[in-house]
């Protein structure tokens, strides 16, 4: 019966032991942590790139002023069906200090600069080639739209067409008229 429980005791040892050295060996691996799922009320990721003018586009030179950015695809029907919500929304309210970014990560310049062309887009557009921009906000389908309060805070994901009642829903208080101002 002792040789029983020393078996017992020896054969637990071990399955510690090899619990504990694979906990060790995953600590020390080196690989970065995934990145936490963006929640509303999370700071937005900073980015920097190059629109497809060759302009400079980075969320930080927008800091105070409320921004929408569209992660898109060329072949999506919602892309193409609400962009000109996109486009009437940033003429209207772009003075007031409206930002609104499209950033692709899927398709060729020259497609890309067809759909720009096509729907008449006037603000900034992106290619997200590497997909850094992309992952940095978890994106894995679009279209999605994240629209960020001026203090770049997340205020809301939307996943699929938008609306100018969510625009003004979302956005409504930040872009309305400072007082004496007619509309």
């Amino acid at each position: 019966m002792e040789k029983l429980g020393w078996r017992m005791l020896e054969k637990g040892l071990r399955v510690l032991f090899c619990s504990l050295l694979l906990l060790a060996f995953a600590a020390c691996s080196g690989e970065e942590p995934k990145p936490s799922r963006l929640q509303i009320g999370d700071p937005a990721p900073d980015f920097s790139a190059t629109d497809l003018e060759g302009q400079p586009v980075s969320l930080a030179a927008y800091r105070g002023q409320p921004v929408v950015l569209r992660f898109w695809s060329t072949e999506c029907k919602y892309c193409r069906a609400d962009t000109p919500i996109f486009n009437q929304y940033f003429n209207k309210y772009q003075e007031r200090g409206l930002r609104v970014v499209y950033i692709n990560r899927n398709a060729d310049e020259e497609t890309v600069r067809r759909f720009v062309a096509d729907l008449g887009i006037v603000f900034p557009v992106v290619l997200d080639s590497g997909g850094a921009i992309s992952a940095s906000y978890n994106i894995k389908i679009e279209p999605q739209t994240i629209f960020l309060a001026p203090d770049h805070t997340i205020l809301a994901a939307i996943l699929g067409g938008v609306s100018e009642g969510e625009f003004q829903g979302l956005l409504g208080k930040y872009l309305a008229n400072p007082a004496g101002e007619g509309e």
